[in-house]
This record gives C-alpha cells, structure tokens and sequence, in this order.
C-alpha cells in the first residue's frame, strides 16, 4: 500500500469519531451535494489533524519542561549542599 495511503489512513484513524461518522454520511450523499460539502470536511478533517499534531508537540514540550525541572532542581538542592559544606568549613578554618 502506498505511503500516502496508509498515512491519511492513520489520520483517518486519529479523528474523533463523531467526525468518521460525519464524513461516512457525506460521502454517502449523491455526488452533486456531496461534491460541495468533500472540500468543506476534507478543511475540517486537515484541521483537525493539525490540532492534534500541535497538541502532542505541546504534550511532549510540556513533559520534557518538566523533566528539566526536576534536573535543574536536583542541580540546585546539590549545589546548595555543597556552599553550604565549603561555608561550614571556611567557618572551621578560621576559628
């Protein structure tokens, strides 16, 4: 099967199924009507698409954020650690 076919096959699959439904009962229109509502869903479905695309982007920037978080904090707390180690001996020292 072709790549283009398999692709718009996995979109296909990705839409909300109120939306199939839709596009099953437009297609199923005599093509003169159908004709004029195809681009119309062909739009909706691309944006659709789109969105969730964009979402899963989101999804992912937001979780590897947090991940980058968690190492900043860790970095934060040890260094933290370590001034107040190297305070504590500048202290011993002098006293």
């Amino acid at each position: 099967m072709p790549e283009t076919q398999t692709s718009s096959r996995n979109a296909a699959l990705e839409l909300p199924a109120d939306l199939r439904q839709l596009a099953a009962a437009i297609r199923a229109l005599p093509a003169e009507q159908g004709a004029e509502l195809v681009p119309l869903l062909d739009r909706v479905v691309e944006s659709t698409t789109r969105r969730r695309r964009i979402l899963t982007l989101v999804q992912e920037a937001l979780s590897q954020l947090r991940l980058d978080m968690k190492y900043l904090m860790f970095d934060l707390e040890a260094t933290r650690r370590e001034r107040d180690e190297f305070r504590a001996k500048l202290e011993d020292s002098e006293s």
